[in-house]
C-alpha cells in the first residue's frame, strides 16, 4: 500500500485534532494480522533503508527533536526531575550545534510522574517545551475508574499539557470493545484540552490483531496519539508491533480524515533504532508524520547515543558517553 499523499487539502486537515467516531464494530471484525508478513515486512525495511553522511546526521537531529524525555523511576525526586529539563532545554552540546550549523534543538517534552509535574513546569517555564504526565494507574492500569480519572484530572491541573494514559488490559483480551471504547472516551474528556496519549501496553496484548483492534478503539473513542508501551512491560516497542498500529492509523485517516500521532516507548537507546522508526514512520504514513507533532519516542537513554552519532559524523570518532548530556 502506497503512504498517505501530501497535497494542500491534506495539510489542512492534519492541523484538525482527532475528535473520535461512533465506535464501528464491524469495522473491528475485519481486522485479520499476519505476523510472518508484518515481520518480513520489517526485515525488507532493515536491509533497504540506511543514509549516510549528512542525510544520516539530518534525520538523527530529527530523531532528537522527537524525544519525549522521560524518567519514571521510583527514586525520582525534585533535583533529578529539574536536571533532566535542563537537558530537555540543551540536549546537544554548544559545540556540536555550533559545528552543525542549526538552531539549538530541544526535545517534544519531558514526561514525569504526576507529583512532579509542577517541578517540571517550573524548571521549563519559557522554553516552549510541554510537560507529559503518565496517568491512569500507570503502568498497569487497574485502579479503580475514578481514581484513574482523578489522576488525569490532577495532572491536568498541576500543568501537563499531554497525558500519557494506560489502558486496562483486560479489555482487550476479554474482546470487551465497548468497554474499552468508554474508558478510553473518560480519560479524553478528563484530559480536556491537553493532548492525549493512549498506552496500549502491546507486550501484553497477546497477539497483533489484538493491537490493531485496540488501537482502532483507542482512535475511535478520540486519542490524540496511540504508543506502544508503558516501558515497564517484559516485552515494549518492536517494529512489527509499530508497523500494526502505524497501518491502523493510515486506515483510521484514509477512512475519516482525522491524523493520529504515535509514539514508540521502551527499549529505544540507540540511534540506529530510532532511525528505524523514523524511516518506517516515513515509509507508512509520509513526511507529514515525521515532526513532533505526530511522531514521538519515549527514552531516556538515547539522548547519549545520538549525540554520540552526530559528534561521530563531525569528528569522525566516537567518544566516551560521559561527554554527552545523560537522559
Amino acid at each position: 500500500m502506497s503512504t498517505v499523499d501530501t497535497n494542500e487539502a491534506q495539510d489542512l486537515v492534519l492541523s484538525v485534532r482527532n475528535p473520535g467516531i461512533t465506535l464501528d464494530l464491524g469495522w473491528l471484525t475485519c481486522q485479520r494480522i499476519n505476523r510472518s508478513a508484518a515481520e518480513r515486512r520489517i526485515k525488507d525495511l532493515a536491509g533497504r533503508r540506511t543514509v549516510k553522511k549528512q542525510w544520516q546526521a539530518a534525520w538523527l537531529l530529527r530523531a532528537l527533536t522527537c524525544i519525549d524525555l522521560t524518567t519514571l523511576d521510583g527514586a525520582d525526586t525534585n533535583t533529578n526531575v529539574t536536571r533532566l529539563c535542563a537537558k530537555a532545554k540543551s540536549p546537544l552540546r554548544t559545540d556540536l550545534v555550533e559545528e552543525l550549523g542549526v538552531i539549538s534543538p530541544q526535545v517534544a517534552s519531558v514526561c514525569v510522574y504526576p507529583s512532579l509535574v509542577e517541578v517540571a513546569c517550573s524548571s521549563l517555564n519559557g522554553s516552549g517545551i510541554p510537560v507529559a504526565s503518565v496517568a491512569a494507574g500507570f503502568p498497569d492500569g487497574l485502579t479503580k475508574l475514578d481514581h484513574r480519572l482523578t489522576e488525569v484530572v490532577d495532572a491536568r491541573a498541576s500543568g501537563a499539557s499531554e497525558i500519557d494514559i494506560v489502558i486496562a488490559r483486560h479489555w482487550v483480551l476479554s474482546g470487551d470493545w465497548h468497554g474499552l471504547y468508554q474508558e478510553v472516551q473518560a480519560f479524553r474528556q478528563a484530559a480536556g484540552d491537553s493532548k492525549l496519549k493512549v498506552i496500549l501496553g502491546t507486550g501484553n496484548l497477546g497477539n497483533l490483531t489484538n493491537v490493531s483492534k485496540a488501537s482502532l478503539v483507542a482512535m475511535m473513542a478520540g486519542a490524540d496519539f496511540i504508543k506502544t508501551s508503558t516501558g515497564k512491560e517484559a516485552v515494549n516497542a518492536t517494529l512489527p508491533v509499530s508497523l500494526v498500529m502505524l497501518r491502523a492509523i493510515r486506515n483510521y485517516y484514509e477512512q475519516t480524515g482525522f491524523p493520529v500521532g504515535f509514539k514508540a516507548a521502551g527499549g529505544i537507546r540507540r540511534a540506529k533504532d530510532a532511525l528505524m522508526y523514523l524511516m518506517l514512520v516515513y515509509e507508512e504514513l509520509g513526511k507529514d508524520w515525521l515532526s513532533e507533532k505526530y511522531f514521538r519516542i519515549g527514552a531516556s537513554g538515547l539522548l547519549t547515543d545520538l549525540s554520540r552519532q552526530l559528534e561521530h559524523y563531525i569528528t569522525g570518532r566516537y567518544s566516551s558517553d560521559r561527554r554527552h548530556p545523560m537522559g
